[in-house]
């Protein structure tokens, strides 16, 4: 928890981790609560017809218990792989603190994932039970026969078998009665196994993040940070994030249901801000963790404040770089300064803003959160001097990093210089301690002999009112080394022309500089998106790559990775 200090210099001096000798995840978002306020709301599903719900601590404890202790009739063992393939509502949020209570391994999966990409992590990670429903069972049938160490499917609204009592298929509703009254939840220390997300796979194949239970506290000082002391009076959060997603999952509902401020879900769907702006309204919801992409998205939506009754107290923002543009659009829709962060599936919010402690910079990720020791490294781990482009890298050791990569201790050793956990990502920090997000690694472009990063390309074009998003990669060319190329979908109402190409070219030439204009501009339909929203580029060059060999139009493929 964060001391009360009014600035972050304070913040940084005052700060000190006390990690408890043991601690349990699934008992702090629930039982912690339910002996102190059993009829305390915890958890809000938004219904688009009106008929909202809603969850107490006391029935979050006692069903997550229940499932628990279901699960662990049912021969599911302490540190044994479960996955949770479900969108946003009671039954996800049950299930994690049921895990967490028996001592398994949550295993979140997206449901955008395709059959390919079910398979690969359940496989991977010898996954024994998923708790889905009726549409992840369908495609689960199609590669069970695949997947050895799967056990047993469990059903919330029947689907597969699962009203019918198979005896590798159960239904929720029938877990979460199970006569829990000599369930103790498992005494698990900090650096027991929690959680396992796969990394969303922009570079090389997916990887498994292994996280002890102490991932939640080391979440904690940042979440408050840019959430301004959360939890004040009144907050109540909500995210349109996967809870699959490490942004969703850790930046949102977990620190939330452990501080007691009440979550909001809603239904899954394709991202529609209008929709977005009704949950904010009904709802009443005070605190926000919302994606750059859906902050871009949202500006489709004319005067919001004027239509929509919202009134937020904070909003956080990170999973790609935000831009100046975005900011000063969003911030005047929402009517809050939107907080920028910054983390990696393997450790998170390690870099934060806050308006409410005097770190704010436009077009900066803000300082490292308290608690975390960031730096901008050379290819030698050595600490570069201010104004230097090099790696954001983390020092260790740290709560909130991973504890490795599932199965690939190989990988896990190529993580870290040192004492400094690499991120891939290029940055600058400033002569006052702000960071600057350059760009990935394989992201950054050179062109007549400049490094050009692609983020501030791509925020200067979704500044320009016929751009709803854009992608900027390097296309190889045989003078320029590489030259800039966007991919843009425009916004309703624009056509895609040489006319509005060249505007676009322009546009960038006169607001950043003569070398970082895009030199082509493709019109798209949509990009390549990972399921947490971020822009696929390795998917866009890949297809520049093939062209310029084969002479052929690029092919992009599209999708979640």
């Amino acid at each position: 928890m964060l001391p009360t200090s009014s600035t972050y210099e304070a913040l940084i001096r005052d700060f000190s981790w006390d990690i408890p000798h043991r601690f349990n995840i699934g008992v702090a978002v629930s039982d912690a609560w339910a002996v102190r306020a059993p009829e305390r709301v915890c958890l809000q599903h938004f219904s688009p017809d009106g008929d909202h719900e809603a969850l107490t601590y006391g029935a979050f404890a006692a069903r997550s218990s229940s499932v628990a202790a279901g699960l662990l009739a049912r021969g599911v063992l302490p540190g044994e792989r479960i996955a949770i393939l479900l969108p946003q509502g009671f039954a996800a949020a049950i299930a994690h603190a049921a895990i967490y209570k028996l001592g398994g391994i949550a295993l979140p999966l997206a449901l955008l994932f395709g059959v390919e990409a079910l398979e690969y992590r359940l496989r991977d990670a010898g996954a024994c039970v998923v708790v889905t429903d009726r549409s992840g069972a369908s495609r689960l049938a199609d590669i069970r026969a695949r997947l050895p160490d799967l056990r047993l499917v469990v059903c919330t609204d029947g689907g597969a078998d699962g009203d019918r009592g198979a005896d590798d298929t159960i239904g929720f509703d029938v877990l979460a009665a199970f006569d829990a009254s000599g369930f103790v939840a498992a005494d698990t220390g900090p650096d027991d196994p929690a959680l396992m997300i796969y990394t969303s796979g922009t570079t090389g194949p997916p990887k498994g993040a292994l996280h002890g239970h102490r991932v939640l506290l080391g979440h904690l000082p940042g979440f408050q940070f840019h959430h301004a002391g959360l939890p004040q009076a009144g907050d109540r959060m909500w995210t349109p994030a996967d809870w699959a997603w490490a942004g969703g999952l850790l930046n949102a509902l977990l620190p939330s249901l452990m501080l007691g401020v009440p979550v909001v879900s809603s239904p899954a769907q394709k991202f529609d801000p209008h929709m977005a702006f009704r949950i904010l309204s009904e709802m009443t919801v005070r605190n926000a963790f919302i994606p750059p992409t859906a902050l871009r998205l949202m500006k489709a939506v004319e005067n919001p404040r004027a239509r929509y009754a919202f009134n937020l107290r904070t909003v956080g923002a990170a999973g790609e770089a935000l831009g100046r543009e975005t900011f000063e659009q969003a911030s005047k829709a929402l009517g809050v300064e939107i907080a920028e962060f910054y983390g990696q599936t393997e450790c998170n919010i390690v870099i934060s803003s806050s308006a409410a402690y005097g770190v704010r910079k436009a077009g900066s990720m803000g300082k490292a959160a308290p608690g975390h020791v960031v730096e901008i490294i050379d290819e030698d781990g050595q600490v570069l001097p201010r104004g230097r482009v090099g790696q954001v890298a983390v020092q260790r050791p740290d709560p909130v990093m991973f504890l490795g990569y599932w199965g690939n201790a190989a990988a896990t050793q190529a993580k870290f210089i040192g004492d400094w956990m690499t991120t891939g990502d290029q940055a600058v920090m400033d002569d006052d301690g702000y960071i600057h997000f350059f760009g990935r690694d394989d992201d950054v472009i050179t062109s007549s002999g400049f490094r050009i990063g692609p983020s501030e390309v791509e925020d200067c074009l979704v500044g320009h009112p016929a751009v709803r998003m854009a992608a900027v990669i390097g296309k190889p060319d045989p003078v320029r080394t590489e030259i800039v190329k966007a991919y843009v979908v425009l916004a309703e109402g624009y056509t895609a022309s040489d006319t509005l190409a060249a505007a676009l070219s322009d546009w960038v030439k006169t607001r950043l500089s003569m070398h970082e204009y895009p030199r082509e501009v493709a019109f798209v339909d949509a990009l390549p998106l990972t399921t947490s929203g971020k822009i696929i580029r390795r998917l866009l060059r890949d297809a520049e790559a093939r062209a310029v060999s084969t002479g052929a139009a690029p092919a992009v493929e599209e999708g979640a990775a």
